[in-house]
């Protein structure tokens, strides 16, 4: 008998149509191109994957014309591996440019395509010919968002039945080739709360997000309150030929997320503007009912035990994905797998959890409308290589039983109050919570921070707060980095499941009459750290500084490790670099540029703003080029290499060179402030005792990308104004 839940894998592969665009995941996450990404994901465990033979991809010029090269290729090694295929035939889109969701020919033209694609590969048994029905309905031809564009409520049901058509007349083109093929129907399944005054608006939600499976199953006929309000569009024809053949899903696929339930509320003076909309009779406030209902909503397993008291058919969850810090993904799919252990331990039989995506998405905060952010997920692409996470430790962990990762053991954000934006609102009937698994031991291994009085310990401390990681953070009297005793007294003391040093010497001109005191707290007292840590098989996170780099490489941007300081400041990180690297334990190196952040009255950019507000002239140079790193992006990459277990060199900027002039100008320029107050000089003028490299630019030779430079003065601004207001109350 096979044990459930199984773990199942899958691949953000939207193919959708945007006007005359069609944006292809595939591409974007560069799978098109490795087929030893299939091999990656075997390892991991999972016994099945979702993955895509899509129409628009398989034919895109003609019905009848199939390029097979690229499915060929993956699906034999993913049978050769002993990975089970869930083939997916259409991925929220519109199909080729000869059809469209609304067109006559859709359900009949991707039934040929099942057809072709049955016969190409016999022995798919599982099959998802539409992902996501009534999402996609909802998308293309209610919201206007993707092709064909269209907003009215004729139109998407018109969607709707073609998608289900094309599901059912798909999957009995599938079964007359393999009888034996299974339907796995998903869809979100978000639940949606409102004020009273918008009772019937949230009653009607909830019960259209049922309709994709009700049909299939055979549940809408003329008792139903929908067949007569789809019988109005000049639709009922189109009902009773789906009530007289319906093809009831084998199993219900779940794609739930945290932002799924919805809260309305038609007070919209609660809320920011960007969040008003409404029907064409009521404007409301739709904001995520997470962020404003307490108690919360009723979330994943709410959503499966409704699935499951409604159909009575083995249901999995088709998606689990969490777009946030990483140890805050890891706690989502530790309570997606909790979750549907619990709940088949209770008699309801949850088949799968799948990890979604494997290699992460791009675009969703734009809805695919229009370039956007890269979400990792079990493997980081965003520097072209896939680059594995922590989450892949997590998954393994679940596949065998094994412990998993410390910080899971944490609840997530959607459990604290942090995750309140809006003013609260009393949910009227009370839930049961249930929180991912085991909150674990009472006094959880921290996160060691040394450095309690810089910028980068504050950072790192307020960014585990934020993210509900335990922290110690320590200052010199707790932990002395010049002392060994001391070091393994703190760590036996403490027992932390990771070190972060964020101590050191930071006056850079002062380096230079005080070489060994910088020495012995930049390079030797670190190595001591990272040595002791070894010894004790704890990770370590260090960081380090581009005026290892003497700026004269003849390239504007340093990629290589070949490092010359040019200063005794420098001279400290280089041998701090090569200390460790002669270690052989799990020592994580982040190599950064000039910091700014709000949070710090001494960096230069908060001296820019600082200057200009009280009316004075700043002075900057202009022959000296960097790449300014803004501390809250710099502490979340480099938290999370932690988390996925990363060792070595790491280079983390926000991937923008510029002289300190103009850095100055767009500071004051975002921040409200004259521009033309900030004036060009050549760095000679300041008179600095420590020589400086006229060029360190770093480029992410190895790394995740941080933001631009750009969105991380925008953040800058508007908490240097915020953290400004707080100062002055």
């Amino acid at each position: 008998m096979t044990e459930y839940p199984q773990l199942w894998g899958g691949l953000e592969c939207t193919v959708n149509r945007v006007h005359e665009h069609y944006g292809d995941q595939i591409r974007l996450s560069g799978h098109q191109d490795r087929l030893e990404d299939l091999d990656r994901f075997a390892e991991l465990g999972i016994k099945a994957i979702r993955y895509p033979v899509l129409w628009e991809r398989t034919s895109p010029d003609d019905p009848d014309q199939c390029d097979w090269a690229w499915s060929d290729q993956r699906l034999s090694r993913l049978r050769e591996l002993g990975i089970r295929v869930v083939a997916g035939l259409i991925h929220h889109g519109s199909g080729p440019r000869y059809t469209s969701l609304v067109s006559d020919d859709f359900a009949e033209g991707l039934a040929t395509h099942a057809r072709h694609v049955a016969e190409r590969y016999p022995w798919i048994e599982d099959w998802t010919p539409v992902n996501e029905p009534l999402t996609t309905a909802r998308f293309s031809a209610l919201y206007g968002h993707w092709y064909p564009h269209l907003r009215s409520e004729g139109d998407f049901w018109l969607a709707l039945l073609n998608q289900v058509d094309a599901t059912r007349l798909s999957m009995r083109a599938i079964r007359r080739i393999n009888p034996a093929a299974r339907l796995i129907q998903t869809d979100d399944l978000g639940r949606t709360y409102a004020t009273a005054a918008l009772r019937d608006q949230a009653t009607f939600d909830n019960m259209r997000r049922w309709t994709g499976w009700d049909l299939l199953c055979g549940k809408i006929d003329r008792s139903d309150p929908f067949w007569k309000r789809i019988a109005a569009f000049g639709l009922e024809h189109r009902l009773q030929a789906i009530l007289d053949d319906p093809c009831p899903p084998d199993v219900i696929g779940i794609n739930h997320y945290l932002t799924s339930d919805r809260f309305l509320d038609h007070r919209l003076q609660r809320y920011p503007r960007h969040l008003h909309g409404g029907s064409e009779t009521q404007l409301y406030a739709d904001v995520e009912a997470v962020r404003v209902l307490d108690p919360p909503s009723q979330g994943l397993e709410g959503a499966i035990r409704e699935a499951w008291e409604r159909y009575r058919l083995p249901v999995a969850i088709t998606e689990v994905h969490n777009g946030c810090t990483r140890e805050e993904q890891l706690r989502w799919m530790a309570q997606a797998w909790d979750v549907a252990t619990r709940l088949n331990d209770q008699g309801v039989p949850v088949e799968a959890v799948t990890i979604w995506s494997l290699l992460g998405s791009t675009g969703w905060n734009t809805l695919l409308t229009r370039p956007g952010v890269y979400e990792p997920g079990v493997w980081d692409v965003s520097s072209g290589q896939p680059r594995p996470t922590a989450m892949a430790s997590l998954v393994k962990a679940l596949a065998t039983k094994a412990a998993r990762p410390p910080v899971t053991t944490e609840a997530g954000w959607w459990h604290r109050p942090v995750r309140m934006v809006h003013p609260p609102v009393q949910r009227p009937a009370p839930i049961t919570q249930h929180i991912a698994g085991s909150r674990g031991p009472t006094s959880p291994q921290p996160l060691l921070i040394c450095g309690a009085t810089g910028t980068l310990g504050q950072a790192m401390a307020r960014a585990c707060s934020l993210r509900n990681i335990p922290f110690i953070l320590t200052s010199r009297q707790d932990l002395d980095l010049s002392d060994r005793a001391s070091i393994g007294a703190a760590l036996e003391r403490l027992r932390p499941w990771a070190v972060v040093n964020a101590a050191g010497w930071v006056r850079v001109d002062e380096a230079e009459t005080e070489e060994s005191a910088c020495l012995l707290a930049n390079a030797l007292g670190a190595i001591a750290l990272a040595e002791a840590c070894e010894r004790e098989g704890i990770p370590t996170l260090s960081f380090s500084s581009d005026l290892v780099f003497d700026g004269t490489k003849g390239s504007p941007y340093v990629e290589s490790d070949a490092v010359s300081p040019c200063n005794s400041y420098g001279r400290s990180k280089a041998r701090m670099e090569a200390g460790i690297a002669e270690l052989s334990g799990q020592h994580l190196i982040a190599r950064t540029a000039a910091f700014f952040s709000p949070y710090d009255q001494y960096n230069f950019a908060t001296a820019v703003v600082s200057a200009l507000a009280r009316g004075e002239e700043f002075h900057a140079a202009s022959d000296l080029v960097v790449s300014p790193t803004y501390v809250p992006h710099l502490v979340t990459a480099s938290l999370d290499l932690l988390i996925d277990g990363e060792a070595g060199l790491w280079h983390l900027t926000n991937g923008q060179a510029l002289s300190w002039a103009d850095f100055a100008k767009s500071i004051a320029e975002i921040c409200g402030h004259d521009p033309s107050r900030v004036h060009a000089v050549a760095h000679h003028a300041f008179g600095w005792p420590a020589p400086r490299p006229a060029n360190v630019a770093l480029a992410t030779a190895q790394g995740p990308q941080l933001p631009s430079l750009l969105s991380a003065m925008e953040h800058f601004a508007q908490h240097f104004r915020e953290q400004s207001m707080q100062n002055a109350a």
